[in-house]
């Protein structure tokens, strides 16, 4: 069990600035459905995702692209139901906030009003940042992200780290300075070497959570089916996994397929019984017909 106590209240973006003052890492994780918010609602963290990663570990799609606002409502509507303390942080997908501020503004809503979630969050600066300040006008808090972009990986040239040269690592600073005056409460960095993420740490006063970064960030961030080892897909470098839970599902779905076929299951234990009596009358009423 961990020696540190879950939260006993509802989380506010006040506890995580009071965290990064303090010091006190921030615990991000994502979750997709209700079972998985109860499992990581139990484990005491502070901040849930429903990232559009579930495209690919729950909806069996082969990158975030296509999954729509509708799928991401119901996603994140679930895992809603399953959380009280942690703050929930939703995804707006691909297609759903870039093409103005108004189509920014009417999707943020929508998941506002139809899930629940305390935040929402967008990928990249450039004209997102302009879509941040939006929403923030708005009154919707908004979590900003940087480094690699999964939504816009092709252009990036696929899943891989950002920032690696000088210009481009001043320019992803540039781009978390820029989603911080738009007014973001939060920022995400994703997958850009540790020099990258110490030099900007003293540039940015808001909280970041990074997830492939390095350790200097204010918090970290992983997928819940890598960290547990459900998801079949390659592992990017950052992932650790912290348990073999696919391995474990396929082993006790065998189990059970192998009792099925050798007749062990059910067995008495697992039936109901009616009385003695009443058996023999329905045997009456079968015979009588």
């Amino acid at each position: 069990m961990s020696a540190h106590a879950a939260p006993t209240r509802r989380l506010g973006l006040g506890d995580l600035a009071a965290k990064k003052a303090a010091g006190e890492p921030i615990v991000m994780v994502t979750a997709y459905d209700h079972p998985g918010a109860q499992i990581v609602e139990a484990a005491g963290v502070d901040m849930v995702l429903v990232g559009d990663s579930a495209a690919m570990t729950v909806l069996g799609y082969d990158s975030t692209v296509p999954v729509s606002v509708d799928e991401m409502i119901m996603l994140t509507k679930a895992v809603r139901r399953g959380l009280t303390a942690p703050l929930l942080v939703a995804d707006l997908p691909f297609g759903s906030y870039e093409t103005s501020d108004a189509q920014a503004l009417a999707t943020a809503q929508r998941f506002i009003k139809e899930t629940g979630c305390d935040l929402v969050k967008i990928e990249r600066g450039g004209t997102s940042v302009q879509r941040a300040r939006a929403l923030v006008e708005a009154g919707i808090p908004v979590v900003g992200h940087v480094g690699l972009t999964p939504q816009t990986a092709t252009s990036l040239g696929g899943y891989r780290a950002q920032g690696r040269t000088a210009d481009a690592a001043l320019s992803l600073i540039d781009d978390a300075l820029a989603l911080q005056d738009a007014g973001c409460a939060l920022l995400v960095v994703e997958a850009v070497p540790s020099e990258v993420t110490a030099a900007l740490m003293p540039l940015i006063d808001i909280p970041v959570i990074g997830i492939g970064a390095g350790s200097a960030t204010d918090g970290q961030v992983l997928v819940f089916h890598d960290l547990l080892g459900i998801y079949d897909g390659p592992a990017a470098k950052f992932v650790k996994r912290y348990a073999d839970l696919r391995t474990a599902a396929v082993e006790g779905v065998t189990a059970y397929a192998d009792e099925v076929r050798e007749r062990v299951y059910p067995a008495p234990e697992h039936t109901y019984s009616m009385p003695a009596e009443e058996a023999a009358r329905l045997r009456e009423l079968l015979a009588a017909r």
